[in-house]
């Protein structure tokens, strides 16, 4: 394991982990599913299950993503990173555009 995989994880980072899993928690008990339902559903161990549900960092997002799927969660992960949602990268990319557009003279 390098040191990288076992350096702390940025607080809001891993305060948006701790309720990404309570909420994952809280939908299967509201469902009445089992874990071991979910789990199965998912094609993960009962045991990483409750590592999601503790908001664990080690997990493979593609694992989270299983959960959320089996839960009906999965719709919106797509859009995460849109481009449209991205105010930064629009901003920098309107500062980059020229302020004004010259159109070439005809020679002749």
């Amino acid at each position: 394991m390098s040191n990288s995989s076992r350096a702390p994880l940025p607080p809001p980072v891993a305060l948006v982990l701790d309720k990404l899993g309570a909420d994952i928690k809280s939908a299967r008990l509201r469902r009445r599913i089992r874990a071991a339902t979910i789990a199965e559903r998912a094609r993960i161990s009962r045991t990483t299950l409750h590592k999601i549900e503790r908001g664990a960092a080690g997990v493979s997002i593609g694992k989270y993503a299983s959960v959320l799927h089996v839960l009906g969660f999965h719709a919106g992960m797509g859009d995460l990173a849109d481009r449209s949602r991205d105010k930064v990268g629009l901003d920098m990319l309107e500062e980059s555009l020229p302020k004004r557009v010259r159109i070439p003279r005809k020679a002749g």
